[in-house]
């Protein structure tokens, strides 16, 4: 008979299966320290031996990292998604800044769709708490928190889509953009009318998921997207042609 004795699970394999569970889900994040081990312990209602017994064996397997005389961490587990080789290339093609604002309006809109139909309360609370720092921001004329909110937004819209490849997936190519590799995200908070349009796409992504409007969710998701993408285009060909601008001012100069 397929059946064996039940075997009474070691209360360091439950800390080890509820850390794993928060680091999958995205609640621990990259970089964020655990607890101190006298806290943890006590939070999770087991002795110290086992809190040990659990976190070595996170660390065992990269998910954990401890820094001398700092405390546990969360490994950068986000770091090896892409190679530095890929990275650079990344940096230095244009072709990758539009194909990555491509995949991005591909998989937000399906994220936005399943999150207005998939999300939670309290994920819709977090959304909208987001959208009104980025309001708030957006008064104090900040470009740096501006930018800063706009992928916390993206992202909160990608964990109400509940599903978990595409959160860390989507988390990783966002450290990506967080350090300027595809495209620098202040230029696009530079100009007041940019500005003003961008909050008033984020509204209105943010409206259709409260609505619960999969069909709008993903169009606002689309909409805003394709104007960043437009946007872009505009920019490159202003640099462009400040560059000849340049020269025939030199040339004038000089006559």
């Amino acid at each position: 008979m397929p059946f064996e004795p039940i075997q009474q699970e070691k209360l360091s394999y439950g800390v080890v299966r509820q850390i794993e569970g928060l680091i999958l889900r995205g609640i621990l994040r990259p970089g964020e320290r655990l607890p101190s081990e006298r806290e943890l312990s006590e939070r999770m209602g087991v002795s110290r031996p086992s809190l040990r017994e659990a976190l070595a064996d996170l660390q065992d397997r990269g998910l954990l990292t401890t820094k001398a005389g700092a405390g546990v961490y969360v490994a950068d587990v986000l770091g090896s998604a892409f190679a530095p080789a890929l990275v650079k290339l990344f940096a230095s093609h244009d072709d990758a800044v539009f194909d990555y604002i491509s995949f991005r309006r591909d998989m937000e809109g399906l994220a936005a769709e399943r999150a207005a139909r998939l999300a939670s309360g309290t994920d819709l609370k977090v959304i909208d708490t987001i959208f009104q720092k980025m309001e708030a921001a957006h008064q104090k004329r900040n470009p740096a928190d501006e930018a800063h909110l706009d992928a916390d937004f993206h992202l909160s819209i990608i964990e109400a889509s509940h599903n978990i490849i595409m959160l860390h997936m989507m988390r990783s190519m966002y450290e990506l953009l967080r350090e300027g590799v595809f495209y620098n995200r202040s230029i696009m908070f530079k100009q007041r009318t940019t500005r003003d349009t961008l909050l008033g796409q984020h509204r209105a992504i943010n409206l259709a998921l409260q609505a619960r409007d999969p069909i709008g969710a993903r169009a606002a998701i689309e909409a805003h997207l394709s104007f960043v993408e437009t946007a872009l285009l505009d920019q490159k060909k202003t640099d462009r042609n400040e560059v000849f601008a340049q020269k025939r001012f030199e040339h004038e100069a000089d006559r």
